[in-house]
This record gives structure tokens, C-alpha cells and sequence, in this order.
């Protein structure tokens, strides 16, 4: 019995997709105020593409050879992969070692997830968030190279298994569940309280789109070459099949990140992934006019190489924008800035694809270190060419040692905040040792501060303004888990008559969160709303409503942090967001004002009872004697 016909072995169009890919991930990189805010995306195109492709070579190699030459296979995806990866990885990194600052932190780490592509559950036990980072790592966006890494070492060796069900219908029924329990188990992770990247970047939970172009490619296995299109219906039907789907692509890019890209998964990614296997299945039909419409020459150019331009572009824009503007691309990317790195990503993919990555994948490793010791003997050009490329691997690779030598071992911002929280724990330490008498005036002791990590890493000078403060700050944390806190420590009689509240930088606020805290507080104490300041979209609307609210509470006031910080941006972090010791000291100043401010109000407001009900009594006794 022969076996089916395989899908070719190159389809039309696949490149196309490649390029739409790639452009989805790099603009919404690049131009992250651009409409593409869930460009992400591209890697669930590039996955089903892997998986599609990588089944069918296999099937291929098993119907002629009667196995699979695991040697073979994996030879050739080393030859395909660490040529352009090594360069990158280097390069990049001795770039980094010039620039220097966060952008070298944890880079020992970074380089040995890159090497044993395994990058994702590395970067994972670093305790790395992939949506909300904002010192980006250097080599992050290699996460999802580890994930197909990981598919093309196991799969070969689970795919024998396959072959023993009867027939293309059962293995691809197979592989499409394995797809769905992998979607299933993303979904019921998050639920369940699972940290996001846990589960974006996990291979267990971001597979199904591998598996669902595996599905695809036992789905097609004989299949297109027994269904010829009939008189030119199914050409047209394809088009607009496969139009629709690439639109929707587009579309899925485009709508599901009107907010937080993040927060749109797994649902935009398994879109993504059906859509792409929509588009995949009509390009491979035999005679598709789709296919060829995708393989316009620049499409075809951008799909080629879409591997490098992946690899070069998120350090070349991480290095860019610290560099250029002290932050990384996740606090922002100037369009200059953005155009910049897209032309240097596209001139080093195409330089890489010419004199790196096709040479060794056409000889092997073995035969491109003959063509290089062969072009010392060439022509003076090609010899000097030579030359210069080995003398530029020395470098790279004397760069990324010292990089790795000198890295520090956390960012900027993990350290104002590490030293709030020292600061804190100190202060703990020394009330518990030496209690405080009970002071008169407004000063820390009469004070009870709860926020987020921008408090926290102004503790010192929190604790320096006014002393005996009771500061309560941890990193992430949300208005709702502040009004807990707030609502816990009145119910026990520990919650002071002014009640400082810093937790706008993490998203937006809600009225009925605020209106817990006023209520908590009660009518005896005041409530002092520090607004925010982040290159955040969420921003502008928090300190609009905390500004609102306090206008319509007469026992609430807003301590401007914004505008005391937004001349001094240099007393930041890198990330643009948490101070260090001398914008803590600011941000305590502008807290200890407004709680003055706050007493003020408070004592116009007594004074101002007291005047009238001195008023009211002397009115009524000077009726009484008249009468």
C-alpha cells in the first residue's frame, strides 16, 4: 500500500504569512500608539506555520524513507536557527555592555536561556512579567523561538506514535484535541488565579496553535492533491476564504487590544490561530490563486527573513530607547525612534540572511568554515570581508563575557523599591524597640499610608518627613486591595485620622473603591488621594477622577505628586515610575503638605462650627432676655 501524497514541499504563500507575522509583532514593538496594540498575535501565526510545516517535512521524510532521521532533522534546525541566534545574542549584548544600566541586569540568565532555548521557563523562574514589565528584559521576545525549540526536540520523537492510528481522520482528530486541551488549560489556569505570563509564556498552556498546524498537516496529508478546484470556482472561493481570514488576522490585531494587550488572552491568540489555519489551508490547496497573491516579491522578501528580522528587533529597540531616553519600549517609543530601529532591523535580517544564515544552511556548519578559510585566500575585497567578519565575532564575543561579568542584579526600580521596604522594615524595628510618646501636632504619628510600589519606594522619605508614619505599600497592588486594607484597619481601631492613599499607578480607579475608603475613614478623619504619574494611557484619567472626587468630599484632598514630580523625571527610575532617594523625598513632601493642607481644612471647618454655634447661642440667649 503507498502512501498519500504529501502536501509540496514549498507552498505558495506561506511566506506572505511569515511577512504578516513578522509586521504584526514588530510594529506593535515598534509603534506600540499604534493601532496594532495586540500585534502579538504573530507569534500564534508563526506557531501554526511551525507546526504545519515542521509535520509535513516529517511525513514527508517518513513516506520515503520508511522513518525519520532524527539526526538529520535536528541538524538541520540547528543550521537553521543558531547562526542568525548566535549573532544576535552577541552582538546585542556587547551593545548592551556599552550602554550599560538596566538593560545588562540579569543578563547571565538572559544568554543562557537563549543558548538552551529555554528561554521562556528560565525567564519565568526569574520572576519575569511579560505585560507588566517596565525594565524590559534584553533577549525577551526569544520566549516564544524556546516554545518551537521545545516542539522540535519532543515532536519527532512522539510523532511515530501518531503514525500507528489508523488514517489521516483519527490523527488528525488527535492532534486537534491535544490543541484544544492545551486552549482549555490556558483558560482554566488564568481563572483559577495563575499569573498571566505563567501561562502565556508556558509551553504547555501556548501550544495549541503548533498543535492545531499539526492537525492541519495530517488534515492535508493526501488530501489537496485528490480535490482539483472545478472550472476555476474554487481559485475565486479561495481568495476570498483566504482574504477574510487574513483580515480577520488584522482585525483580531487591531480590536482585541483596545486596552491592556495582555488581558485579551488566551481568546485573541486561539482566534488567531484558527484564522491562521484558515489561511494556511487555502494556500496549500493545489491551483490557489491565494497562495500566489501572497507571494508578491515583497511579501516573499519580508517572509524569508522574517526569523532575523524577529531576533534583531526587540533588543535593537530595547537599546534604542534606554540609550535615547533612560526607559524602555514600555514606557515609550518615539516615532523617530521606532523608523530608526525598522530600517537598521531590516538592513542587519537582510545582511545576516545573505552572509550568514543561507551559507550555513546551504554547507552545514563544516562546509561555510571552509568557504571562510577559502575567502582568506580569494580576492583582496573578499579577504578583507572575511577578516572583518571573524574579527567582529572576536569582539561580539568578548562583549557579551563582559556584559555578563559586570550585569548588576536588579533594575533601577527593583532597588528604590527594595529600599523602601528596608527602610520600612527598619522603622518597624525601631518603634518596636522604642516606643514613640504620643505627639500633639499633625505629624507621622497621626498618619496611616497605603499604596503601591511608588510609596514603597518612597518610604525613606516618608519615614524622614514624618516620623512615626504608619506606611503600608507593596508592589502591585490595586484600589480595591487598599480599600480592604483600609476597611480592616478601622474595623480594629488601628486606622489614624489621616489616611494617605497612593494607588492610582496600576490601573484605573473606581468611584465605589473610593467611596469604601471615605466610608471607612468616617466623619473624624481625613483622607488625602496622592494622584499618579507613569507613561501609562490610564493615567490622565486617574488623577481627572481622584481630582474629581475630592471636589465633591469635603474631608478629602489630592496630593499632587504629578506635578510636583513631572519637572524632575531625572530623580526616576529608568522605568519613569518609582523614584529614588531624592524623589522619595519629594514625594514625601508633597504628601506631608497635603496632610497639612488637609488639617488645615479641618480646623477652618471646626473653627468655622464653633463661630457659628458661638452665634446661634448668643442669638437665642439675646432673645431669651428680650422676652
Amino acid at each position: 500500500m503507498t502512501s498519500p501524497p504529501l502536501p509540496r514541499a514549498r507552498i505558495a504563500g506561506l511566506d506572505g504569512l511569515r511577512a504578516l507575522a513578522v509586521l504584526l509583532v514588530v510594529l506593535a514593538h515598534l509603534f506600540p500608539a499604534g493601532p496594532l496594540r495586540n500585534g502579538y498575535i504573530g507569534v500564534d501565526v508563526f506557531f501554526v506555520l511551525s507546526g504545519f510545516l515542521i509535520t509535513s517535512l516529517l511525513l514527508r521524510e517518513s513516506a520515503r524513507h520508511g522513518r525519520i532521521r532524527l539526526r538529520r532533522f535536528w541538524a538541520r534546525r540547528a543550521r537553521r536557527l543558531l547562526p542568525a541566534l548566535v549573532a544576535v545574542v552577541t552582538v546585542s549584548a556587547s551593545l548592551a555592555w556599552v550602554v550599560g544600566g538596566d538593560v545588562l541586569v540579569d543578563m547571565g540568565r538572559q544568554v543562557v536561556g537563549a543558548a538552551t532555548f529555554s528561554y521562556n521557563w528560565v525567564s519565568l523562574a526569574g520572576g519575569t512579567g511579560y505585560f507588566a514589565a517596565t525594565d524590559p528584559e534584553l533577549f525577551r521576545n526569544l520566549w516564544s523561538l524556546a516554545v518551537e525549540e521545545q516542539f522540535y526536540l519532543v515532536w519527532p520523537l512522539v510523532l511515530p506514535l501518531f503514525l500507528l492510528l489508523p488514517g489521516r481522520r483519527s490523527r488528525t482528530a488527535v492532534a486537534s484535541l491535544l490543541a484544544a486541551a492545551s486552549a482549555a488549560w490556558a483558560v482554566v489556569s488564568l481563572s483559577s488565579g495563575a499569573d498571566l505570563t505563567r501561562v502565556y509564556f508556558g509551553t504547555d498552556t501556548h501550544a495549541f496553535g503548533l498543535l492545531l498546524g499539526v492537525a492541519l498537516a495530517f488534515l492535508l496529508q493526501g488530501a489537496v492533491a485528490r480535490r482539483a478546484s472545478i472550472a476555476g470556482v474554487g481559485p475565486v472561493w479561495g481568495v476570498v476564504v483566504g482574504s477574510l481570514a487574513v483580515a480577520g488576522l488584522v482585525a483580531t490585531a487591531v480590536i482585541t487590544g483596545a486596552g491592556d494587550a495582555g488581558v485579551t488572552f488566551p481568546l485573541s491568540s486561539i482566534v488567531a490561530s484558527l484564522l491562521t489555519a484558515v489561511a494556511v489551508a487555502v494556500a496549500a490547496w493545489p491551483g490557489s490563486w491565494f497562495g500566489r497573491a501572497l507571494d508578491i516579491a515583497p511579501l516573499r522578501w519580508i517572509g524569508e527573513r522574517s526569523y532575523a528580522i524577529y531576533l534583531w528587533h526587540w533588543p535593537l529597540v530595547v537599546l534604542a530607547t534606554f540609550r535615547l531616553t533612560g526607559a524602555g519600549p514600555d514606557v515609550a517609543v518615539p516615532v523617530s525612534v521606532g523608523l530608526a530601529v525598522l530600517v537598521a532591523t531590516l538592513a542587519l535580517s537582510a545582511g545576516s540572511y545573505h552572509w550568514l544564515e543561507q551559507p550555513v544552511r546551504r554547507h552545514g556548519f563544516r562546509g561555510a568554515l571552509r568557504l571562510a578559510r577559502a575567502n582568506l585566500h580569494a580576492r583582496p575585497a573578499r579577504r578583507l570581508a572575511t577578516l572583518a567578519v571573524a574579527a567582529l565575532a572576536v569582539v561580539a564575543l568578548g562583549g557579551t563575557t563582559a556584559a555578563v561579568a559586570v550585569a548588576p542584579a536588579e533594575t533601577s526600580s527593583e532597588t528604590a523599591v527594595d529600599a523602601g521596604r528596608a527602610a520600612l522594615e527598619q522603622a518597624q524595628r525601631d518603634a518596636a524597640a522604642h516606643p514613640a510618646p504620643t505627639a500633639q501636632a499633625v505629624d507621622g504619628s497621626q498618619v496611616t499610608a497605603v499604596g503601591d510600589s511608588v510609596m514603597l519606594a518612597s518610604a525613606p522619605g516618608l519615614l524622614a518627613e514624618m516620623p512615626g508614619i504608619d506606611v503600608d505599600a507593596e508592589v502591585s497592588r490595586s484600589l480595591g486591595a487598599g480599600a480592604r486594607i483600609i476597611e480592616n484597619l478601622a474595623a480594629s481601631g488601628a486606622l489614624r485620622p489621616y489616611v494617605v492613599v497612593g494607588l492610582g499607578t496600576n490601573g484605573p480607579v473606581s468611584g465605589e473603591a473610593l467611596q469604601r475608603i471615605v466610608d471607612a475613614a468616617g466623619p473624624e478623619r481625613s483622607v488625602i488621594l496622592v494622584n499618579a504619574f507613569a507613561p501609562r494611557d490610564w493615567i490622565p484619567g486617574v488623577n481627572r477622577d481622584l481630582t474629581a472626587f475630592a471636589a465633591a468630599h469635603p474631608r478629602v484632598v489630592v496630593a499632587d505628586w504629578a506635578g510636583a514630580i513631572a519637572g524632575r523625571t531625572d530623580l526616576l527610575a529608568a522605568d519613569q515610575i518609582h523614584p529614588g532617594a531624592e524623589g522619595g523625598a519629594i514625594f514625601a513632601r508633597t504628601v506631608r503638605e497635603a496632610v497639612a493642607g488637609a488639617e488645615t481644612q479641618r480646623a477652618t471647618a471646626a473653627w468655622a462650627a464653633e463661630r457659628t454655634r458661638t452665634f446661634l447661642l448668643e442669638l437665642f440667649e439675646g432673645r431669651g432676655a428680650d422676652q
